[in-house]
């Protein structure tokens, strides 16, 4: 293994020439740098296109089993040093056992403790991160101290130690997530330093030669079909089948087979034994003179359960039929039970008013599409696409029902597209896992004009929220959704949701209702967008977890004032006077006293604001939404050459419920 590694080059501030101190047991790749003082340690991964430079500050040191990807940018400045867990001083301390993950930047001094996680294009800087703790995707955290154990949630800007102590502890899904990064990196550890050792490997190629293998994995039958015929392929395809275990299939030529490099051909959606036969047959002849391999899966598990080699190079080409015709019948489909909820059960049947929506959609040209997703994407809206290839009712229906067998542990949703708008005009869940089927859903429903159509719930979108919704779409307000589970709500980091692409106030209400039921167990807010000023002109709250969806359009229902003013030009009169404080401050305060929340001012010159280094006010004891507007306007002019920012805090729980700056220096 060539790797690329070098003493640190003579500098004033470094004389010593030292040079990469790497234990014989870490894998470095040759793509990668490194140079100086660097200390690695024990079954360490080092991946290609890293980068790691003690030619500044040094040294540098990374602990056992720590794995180190692609991308990764590790380098310090000359002066500042961190306090080491063996008491020394370096430039970087990584410990053991954590992930740098792709293209992640750790600019020392810089300190990440023993078990981290440090998501992709994440930066660490002039900071500590504490053991156990996991800073998610995009993140910035500098001239702070993360407390151990804790979450940094994707997109964070950690610059305060305020923020830093304010973060939510990982949960036990964050470990095992973490951990299994570890495990996967440490195999890969492994199996690059045995593929560069010909004695490593030459046994493993031998036994990938023979027919049988000798030692499969756990719980993977690793057999050759070769020599059992036709029968021998079909009764293990029976089997599976029996036992609902999914079908895929696998090849690879001669180069990709001897290093167990296998190429997958088209998923299997079928549950029928024809159907799956007849993929076998198209994928061997596809792949005539390839190795072609028949795969089961266990979905529940998400493992596989059979590897079987049933095509080899040079072998006699192989039909697989079972003698019966390959002709196919439209699955029945149940009625809709009543309840108009438009999901299935877990059981994998279609409800009638999932068939009459797809129906619907494909008498106005449009087409159908198919999402699922597990809890964790769920949660975070981050749906896997599933390609339908039918055209016609009967085979997208079979697809559809298809997919949800093959993911009975997720969530499945149906979509309607309209080709020419290039636009979705139908977003339904078709099937939640078991547990979660006690839930309603509120799907959205194509309407005659082919856009989304208000649902039965509409009917119960009343009071200020409704009011509010009517108000954006007179002024040409664009409509947004965010929502954020019990962790990121704390922080107040929120997840986009896309926009409401329609004019009608009951199209907009019938979106909002059905986002409801999707994110039933999230906080939702209602967002307005001056789309020409490119800002927010209204943020509240409409859901909450725990609450019904019967009462979910009523939830924190604040006044909402339109814009008088000339856009863009952060202030506005509104009805209570005030001259100095934007509609949103204003929004923010009437929200704020309804809620029995205490409002404080924090504020902050210039260098303290670059600093995250916030200093408070007093309190503002208002008992009206007038007297609070009052007192933040005579604040502002006391503090009128600063930066000064609105703070709400819910006095139950003691914790923040909205930062928020009003004024900055020089305006």
């Amino acid at each position: 293994m060539a790797v690329r590694s070098s003493a640190a080059p003579p500098t004033p501030w470094s004389q010593s020439l030292a040079e990469p101190d790497i234990h014989h047991s870490a894998y470095v790749h040759s793509f990668s740098n490194i140079i100086g003082d660097v200390r690695v340690g024990e079954n360490v991964m080092i991946a290609p296109g890293t980068s790691i430079r003690a030619d500044e500050g040094h040294p540098f040191y990374i602990g056992d089993d720590t794995n180190i990807q692609d991308g990764v940018v590790m380098h310090g400045l000359e002066q500042g040093r961190v306090n080491g867990d063996d008491g020394e001083a370096y430039s970087i301390w990584v410990g053991s056992r954590s992930s740098l993950t792709h293209m992640a930047l750790i600019h020392g001094p810089a300190y990440v403790g023993d078990d981290c996680f440090i998501g992709f294009r994440s930066t660490v800087f002039n900071a500590r991160v504490g053991s156990g703790s996991i800073v998610m995707m995009h993140a910035l955290v500098q001239d702070v101290e993360i407390p151990p154990g804790k979450y940094v949630p994707s997109g964070a800007v950690i610059t305060s130690q305020q923020q830093a102590d304010r973060l939510p502890n990982v949960l036990e899904a964050d470990v095992k997530f973490a951990s299994h990064i570890i495990h996967i990196n440490d195999a890969l550890r492994s199996g690059y330093r045995c593929a560069e050792n010909i004695a490593c490997i030459a046994p493993i190629r031998d036994e990938m030669a023979t027919p049988t293998m000798n030692q499969p994995p756990a719980n993977v039958s690793s057999r050759s079909a070769n020599g059992s015929g036709n029968s021998g392929v079909i009764e293990q395809v029976r089997q599976l089948l029996a036992q609902g275990y999914r079908i895929g299939t696998e090849h690879a030529d001669e180069r990709r087979f001897k290093i167990s490099s296998w190429k997958s051909c088209a998923i299997v959606q079928s549950d029928r034994e024809s159907d799956v036969l007849a993929a076998l047959n198209s994928c061997m002849q596809e792949h005539s003179g390839d190795y072609v391999r028949l795969i089961g899966i266990d979905t529940n598990a998400k493992k596989r359960v059979l590897e079987t080699i049933i095509q080899r190079p040079g072998a006699t080409p192989t039909h697989l039929s079972n003698g019966s015709s390959s002709s196919y019948t439209a699955p029945s489909y149940s009625s809709s039970n009543g309840n108009g909820n438009g999901h299935v059960a877990a059981s994998g049947s279609i409800e009638g008013s999932v068939v009459a929506q797809i129906r619907q959609v494909l008498s106005k040209g449009g087409r159908i599409g198919i999402e699922f997703a597990d809890e964790r994407r769920f949660q975070t809206s981050s749906w896997k696409s599933a390609s339908i290839q039918a055209t016609n009712e009967a085979g997208i229906l079979a697809e559809v029902q298809a997919c949800m067998s093959g993911h009975l542990g997720d969530y499945v949703r149906i979509i309607g597209i309209d080709p020419k708008a290039r636009q979705r005009i139908l977003e339904a869940i078709v099937q939640r896992p078991a547990h979660k089927q006690h839930i309603s859903d509120s799907p959205v429903r194509p309407a005659s004009n082919g856009g989304l159509a208000p649902s039965q719930g509409a009917t119960r979108a009343i009071g200020s929220v409704a009011q509010q919704v009517r108000q954006l779409l007179s002024q040409g307000a664009a409509i947004g959704l965010e929502f954020a589970d019990e962790r990121r709500f704390k922080i107040n980091s929120w997840n986009s949701a896309p926009l409401i692409h329609t004019r009608s106030e009951g199209e907009a209400i019938a979106a909002l209702e059905s986002f409801i039921g999707e994110h039933s167990d999230h906080y939702v807010r209602l967002v307005g967008v001056d789309t020409q000023a490119k800002k927010r002109v209204l943020e509240t709250v409409v859901h909450r977890p725990g609450r019904t969806p019967e009462t979910a359009l009523v939830l924190d229902p604040p006044v909402y004032t339109p814009a008088t003013t000339p856009a863009g030009s952060g202030f506005s009169s509104s009805s209570s006077g005030s001259q100095k404080l934007s509609h949103e401050a204003v929004d923010q305060v009437r929200q704020l006293v309804r809620q029995g929340a205490r409002i404080g001012l924090e504020y902050a010159d210039a260098r303290r604001y670059k600093g995250g280094a916030w200093q408070t006010g007093a309190s503002i004891q208002a008992g009206s939404e007038s007297q609070a507007l009052a007192a933040l306007e005579s604040a502002l002019s006391e503090h009128a050459g600063n930066y000064v920012r609105l703070v709400g805090i819910d006095p139950k729980a003691k914790r923040r419920l909205v930062e928020l700056v009003i004024q900055k220096a020089g305006k």
